[in-house]
Protein backbone atom coordinates (compact mmCIF):
# COMPACT_ATOMS: atom_id res chain seq x y z
CA UNK A 1 0.00 0.00 0.00
CA UNK A 2 1.67 3.53 -1.04
CA UNK A 3 2.02 5.28 1.89
CA UNK A 4 -0.76 8.20 2.11
CA UNK A 5 -0.13 11.33 4.12
CA UNK A 6 -3.24 12.50 4.28
CA UNK A 7 -6.95 10.34 4.15
CA UNK A 8 -8.50 13.69 4.48
CA UNK A 9 -6.86 15.04 1.15
CA UNK A 10 -8.04 11.79 -1.07
CA UNK A 11 -11.77 11.60 0.01
CA UNK A 12 -11.96 15.34 -0.35
CA UNK A 13 -11.52 14.41 -3.81
CA UNK A 14 -11.93 10.79 -4.27
CA UNK A 15 -15.46 10.43 -4.02
CA UNK A 16 -17.36 9.27 -6.65
CA UNK A 17 -20.36 10.83 -9.02
CA UNK A 18 -21.13 7.36 -9.93
CA UNK A 19 -23.43 8.06 -13.15
CA UNK A 20 -26.45 5.39 -14.07
CA UNK A 21 -30.35 5.94 -13.68
CA UNK A 22 -31.81 4.64 -10.41
CA UNK A 23 -33.24 1.53 -10.36
CA UNK A 24 -34.65 1.62 -6.70
CA UNK A 25 -38.15 1.29 -4.84
CA UNK A 26 -38.12 4.91 -4.77
CA UNK A 27 -35.99 6.40 -7.53
CA UNK A 28 -36.69 9.56 -6.98
CA UNK A 29 -35.03 10.00 -3.49
CA UNK A 30 -32.20 8.06 -4.55
CA UNK A 31 -32.14 10.92 -7.42
CA UNK A 32 -32.16 13.36 -4.52
CA UNK A 33 -29.34 11.83 -2.93
CA UNK A 34 -27.36 12.29 -6.19
CA UNK A 35 -28.31 15.75 -7.12
CA UNK A 36 -27.27 16.95 -3.57
CA UNK A 37 -24.50 15.49 -3.40
CA UNK A 38 -22.83 17.17 -6.70
CA UNK A 39 -24.46 20.11 -5.10
CA UNK A 40 -22.27 19.74 -1.57
CA UNK A 41 -19.39 18.22 -3.32
CA UNK A 42 -18.68 21.16 -5.89
CA UNK A 43 -20.50 23.67 -4.28
CA UNK A 44 -19.93 23.99 -0.48
CA UNK A 45 -16.33 24.04 1.17
CA UNK A 46 -14.83 23.75 4.41
CA UNK A 47 -16.83 23.51 7.73
CA UNK A 48 -20.42 23.95 5.58
CA UNK A 49 -19.17 21.31 3.44
CA UNK A 50 -19.02 19.27 6.38
CA UNK A 51 -21.97 19.86 7.96
CA UNK A 52 -24.27 19.70 4.74
CA UNK A 53 -22.68 15.95 4.19
CA UNK A 54 -23.50 15.08 7.88
CA UNK A 55 -26.73 15.97 7.21
CA UNK A 56 -26.78 14.68 3.47
CA UNK A 57 -25.74 11.33 5.27
CA UNK A 58 -28.59 10.97 7.83
CA UNK A 59 -31.07 11.37 4.81
CA UNK A 60 -29.43 8.53 2.67
CA UNK A 61 -29.24 6.86 5.68
CA UNK A 62 -33.35 6.98 5.70
CA UNK A 63 -33.60 6.60 2.25
CA UNK A 64 -31.79 3.09 2.64
CA UNK A 65 -33.81 2.46 5.35
CA UNK A 66 -37.12 2.79 3.21
CA UNK A 67 -35.48 1.03 -0.03
CA UNK A 68 -34.60 -2.55 1.87
CA UNK A 69 -32.40 -4.22 -1.08
CA UNK A 70 -32.33 -1.79 -3.04
CA UNK A 71 -28.41 -1.57 -4.42
CA UNK A 72 -28.79 1.87 -5.46
CA UNK A 73 -29.73 3.24 -2.39
CA UNK A 74 -26.78 1.31 -0.46
CA UNK A 75 -24.52 2.53 -3.37
CA UNK A 76 -25.43 6.19 -2.77
CA UNK A 77 -25.07 5.83 1.05
CA UNK A 78 -21.92 4.86 0.92
CA UNK A 79 -20.87 7.37 -1.40
CA UNK A 80 -22.23 10.21 0.83
CA UNK A 81 -20.25 8.70 3.55
CA UNK A 82 -16.55 8.34 1.76
CA UNK A 83 -17.58 12.29 1.28
CA UNK A 84 -18.34 12.78 4.43
CA UNK A 85 -15.06 11.12 5.58
CA UNK A 86 -13.11 13.35 3.15
CA UNK A 87 -14.78 16.42 4.66
CA UNK A 88 -14.47 15.66 8.10
CA UNK A 89 -10.96 14.03 8.09
CA UNK A 90 -9.35 12.22 11.17
CA UNK A 91 -9.43 8.84 12.68
CA UNK A 92 -13.60 9.31 12.93
CA UNK A 93 -12.92 8.71 8.58
CA UNK A 94 -12.09 5.59 8.86
CA UNK A 95 -15.09 4.55 10.69
CA UNK A 96 -17.23 6.32 8.13
CA UNK A 97 -14.86 4.72 5.36
CA UNK A 98 -16.00 0.95 7.03
CA UNK A 99 -19.59 1.90 7.27
CA UNK A 100 -19.35 2.77 3.27
CA UNK A 101 -17.23 -0.12 2.45
CA UNK A 102 -20.17 -2.35 4.21
CA UNK A 103 -23.02 -0.34 1.79
CA UNK A 104 -20.79 -1.41 -1.45
CA UNK A 105 -20.32 -4.78 -0.31
CA UNK A 106 -23.79 -5.35 0.08
CA UNK A 107 -24.49 -3.85 -2.87
CA UNK A 108 -22.39 -6.01 -4.81
CA UNK A 109 -24.35 -9.52 -3.29
CA UNK A 110 -27.60 -8.15 -4.41
CA UNK A 111 -26.89 -6.83 -7.97
CA UNK A 112 -23.16 -6.16 -9.08
CA UNK A 113 -24.46 -4.55 -12.33
CA UNK A 114 -26.36 -1.65 -10.22
CA UNK A 115 -25.65 2.03 -11.56
CA UNK A 116 -23.15 0.57 -14.08
CA UNK A 117 -21.04 -1.72 -11.53
CA UNK A 118 -20.59 1.47 -9.54
CA UNK A 119 -20.16 -0.40 -6.03
CA UNK A 120 -17.17 -2.19 -7.54
CA UNK A 121 -15.63 1.15 -8.81
CA UNK A 122 -16.51 2.60 -5.65
CA UNK A 123 -14.68 -0.20 -3.46
CA UNK A 124 -12.06 -0.34 -5.42
CA UNK A 125 -11.36 3.82 -4.86
CA UNK A 126 -11.55 3.09 -0.71
CA UNK A 127 -8.75 0.00 -1.21
CA UNK A 128 -6.50 2.03 -2.78
CA UNK A 129 -7.03 5.34 -1.03
CA UNK A 130 -7.71 4.25 2.73
CA UNK A 131 -4.52 3.32 4.66
CA UNK A 132 -3.45 -0.26 5.06
CA UNK A 133 -3.09 -2.20 7.98
CA UNK A 134 -2.28 -1.52 10.91
CA UNK A 135 -5.01 1.64 10.52
CA UNK A 136 -7.40 0.94 8.17
CA UNK A 137 -8.20 -1.58 5.27
CA UNK A 138 -6.10 -0.51 2.40
CA UNK A 139 -5.03 -3.08 -0.12
CA UNK A 140 -3.90 -2.40 -3.68
CA UNK A 141 -4.15 -5.80 -4.95
CA UNK A 142 -7.87 -5.39 -4.19
CA UNK A 143 -7.93 -2.05 -5.31
CA UNK A 144 -6.86 -3.20 -8.23
CA UNK A 145 -9.17 -6.46 -8.78
CA UNK A 146 -12.03 -4.10 -7.39
CA UNK A 147 -11.60 -1.30 -10.47
CA UNK A 148 -10.99 -3.59 -12.99
CA UNK A 149 -14.03 -5.30 -12.14
CA UNK A 150 -16.21 -2.11 -12.08
CA UNK A 151 -14.58 -1.63 -15.83
CA UNK A 152 -15.77 -4.86 -17.32
CA UNK A 153 -19.21 -3.46 -16.36
CA UNK A 154 -19.10 -0.04 -17.41
CA UNK A 155 -15.85 0.64 -20.03
CA UNK A 156 -16.81 3.99 -20.73
CA UNK A 157 -17.87 5.23 -17.95
CA UNK A 158 -16.43 8.53 -16.96
CA UNK A 159 -16.01 6.96 -13.12
CA UNK A 160 -14.76 3.58 -13.96
CA UNK A 161 -12.15 5.01 -15.95
CA UNK A 162 -11.29 8.20 -13.79
CA UNK A 163 -10.95 5.97 -10.84
CA UNK A 164 -8.82 3.54 -12.64
CA UNK A 165 -6.53 6.04 -14.09
CA UNK A 166 -5.68 7.47 -11.39
CA UNK A 167 -5.14 4.31 -9.01
CA UNK A 168 -2.52 3.67 -11.96
CA UNK A 169 -1.06 7.42 -11.23
CA UNK A 170 -0.77 6.79 -7.48
CA UNK A 171 0.91 3.28 -8.09
CA UNK A 172 3.30 4.76 -10.52
CA UNK A 173 1.80 3.69 -13.86
CA UNK A 174 2.07 6.65 -15.31
CA UNK A 175 2.61 5.35 -18.74
CA UNK A 176 -0.82 2.90 -18.34
CA UNK A 177 -2.34 5.94 -16.36
CA UNK A 178 -2.21 8.06 -19.63
CA UNK A 179 -4.82 6.25 -21.79
CA UNK A 180 -7.46 5.79 -19.28
CA UNK A 181 -7.05 8.64 -18.13
CA UNK A 182 -7.53 10.16 -21.78
CA UNK A 183 -11.02 7.78 -22.53
CA UNK A 184 -12.45 9.57 -18.97
CA UNK A 185 -12.07 12.70 -20.55
CA UNK A 186 -13.22 11.67 -23.42
CA UNK A 187 -16.56 9.72 -21.94
CA UNK A 188 -20.03 10.92 -22.74
CA UNK A 189 -21.90 14.00 -20.78
CA UNK A 190 -24.38 12.06 -18.34
CA UNK A 191 -28.02 14.21 -18.63
CA UNK A 192 -28.70 15.81 -15.78
CA UNK A 193 -25.65 15.45 -14.61
CA UNK A 194 -23.37 18.65 -15.69
CA UNK A 195 -22.20 19.95 -11.89
CA UNK A 196 -21.15 16.35 -11.19
CA UNK A 197 -19.77 16.26 -14.73
CA UNK A 198 -17.82 18.95 -14.23
CA UNK A 199 -16.25 18.72 -11.12
CA UNK A 200 -15.04 14.67 -12.58
CA UNK A 201 -13.50 16.32 -15.96
CA UNK A 202 -11.52 18.98 -13.62
CA UNK A 203 -10.05 15.95 -11.70
CA UNK A 204 -9.29 14.12 -14.87
CA UNK A 205 -7.61 17.07 -16.00
CA UNK A 206 -5.51 17.45 -12.98
CA UNK A 207 -4.77 13.66 -12.69
CA UNK A 208 -3.86 13.74 -16.38
CA UNK A 209 -1.29 16.86 -16.50
CA UNK A 210 0.08 14.95 -13.57
CA UNK A 211 0.70 11.48 -15.57
CA UNK A 212 2.02 13.27 -18.44
CA UNK A 213 4.55 15.38 -15.90
CA UNK A 214 5.80 11.92 -15.07
CA UNK A 215 6.78 11.07 -17.97
CA UNK A 216 3.60 8.72 -19.24
CA UNK A 217 2.72 9.57 -22.90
Amino acid sequence: MKANPSLHAWLACACLAISGAASASDPEAVRSLQRRWAEVKYAAEGDAQQKQFEALAADAAQVKAQSPGDPDALIWEGIILASYAGAKGGLGALSLCKSARADFEAALEIDPAAMGGSAYTSLGSLYYQVPGWPLGFGNDDKAREMLRKGLAVNPDGIDANYFYGHFLLEQGEYADAVPVLEKALAAPARPGRELADQGRRSEIEQALAEARAHGGS
